[in-house]
């Protein structure tokens, strides 16, 4: 593996160079891809939903002098297997206790719904020493509504993943505040040529937003699963931290005060001026060696 440079001397396509590809076999026989990198005690990533192992490569490269970093793709993204029948987070926890058993890893760092999986993985996985979670989308006593989802299935049934990706965006919150005032049809039509100029850059082994949309009907699902479960978080007894910034949406930040009164010895911290996608790469607006401070004083 070559030396490593700071995140805002690479390219992307230079970052592809420095992990090795590997694979592991969960419970239920599903195959799930990941990438490899740096050296030092085991931090397995989890990217969040929309994404896929690639959108937080620079972060693991802002860890990889410190920690070797393990980034999965989950079910149905990338290298790893399509989502089994009886999807559960069950089934994404067994994905995770796979990889730390075959790596010896006992760090994770969760983003959004890979927050959440983390956070029940560290209920049932001992081998979780440590924990980092990242804007968690739990839903709190109706912090959030999914009457939308039943819009987003349809249209990705009808192969309208353009509309999909806006009713998605519109009803998870994710977009920037001006998304909430832009019509509809303007907002179709930014979200039309973002994901056609996507598809034309697209690489040979990238796993772009088009590949992504259908994915969102799982993590939906497990929104909607977790609805009400944040008390069982009690009885975790990994360090945690707490992540957020000052942008995320409101009922992520409802999630995170939540979560600090059932961890009361868990850690938080408040990213000023950052917001959800913060821990991704640069392409997309993210502000990963900031995020990469936090997690080498947190996992050191």
């Amino acid at each position: 593996m070559k030396a490593k440079t700071g995140v805002k001397d690479r390219s992307k396509e230079a970052a592809r160079e420095h992990y090795i590809s590997r694979s592991v076999i969960s419970k239920d026989g599903t195959i799930i891809g990941y990438r490899q990198l740096g050296q030092g005690p085991g931090l397995v990533l989890l990217h969040g939903i929309m994404e896929s192992a690639q959108n937080h490569m620079q972060l693991a490269e802002a860890l990889a002098d410190t920690f070797t970093v393990y980034l999965p793709d989950r079910r149905g993204r990338g290298m790893s297997g399509p989502h089994s029948e009886g999807y559960s987070i069950e089934k994404e926890v067994e994905d995770i206790a796979a990889l730390l058993t075959k790596t010896g890893a006992h760090f994770v760092f969760g983003v959004s719904m890979g927050a959440v999986i983390c956070l029940r993985a560290a209920l049932t996985l001992p081998a979780i020493h440590k924990a980092a979670i990242f804007d968690p989308p739990l839903i709190i006593n109706g912090s959030v509504s999914t009457d939308f989802v039943a819009r987003y299935d349809e249209e990705i049934a009808q192969g309208d993943v353009v509309s999909a990706l806006v009713t998605s965006m519109q009803g998870s919150q994710m977009g920037p505040p001006i998304f909430n005032i832009m019509p509809r049809w303007l907002l179709a039509l930014l979200t039309k040529m973002m994901v056609t100029s996507e598809d034309k850059k697209a690489k040979s082994g990238d796993v772009t937003m088009r590949m992504l949309a259908p994915t969102l009907h799982y993590d939906l699902q497990l929104a909607v699963e977790m609805d009400g479960k944040q008390e069982s978080f009690k009885a975790i007894r990994a360090e945690v931290l707490l992540l957020g910034t000052s942008n995320s949406p409101a009922y992520m930040k409802v999630a995170l005060d939540e979560l600090v009164k059932i961890l009361p010895k868990a850690k938080r911290i408040a990213f000023a001026g950052l917001n959800h996608g913060a821990s991704g790469n640069t392409d997309r607006g993210g502000q990963p060696e900031r995020i990469a401070q936090e997690l080498q004083l947190f996992f050191a």
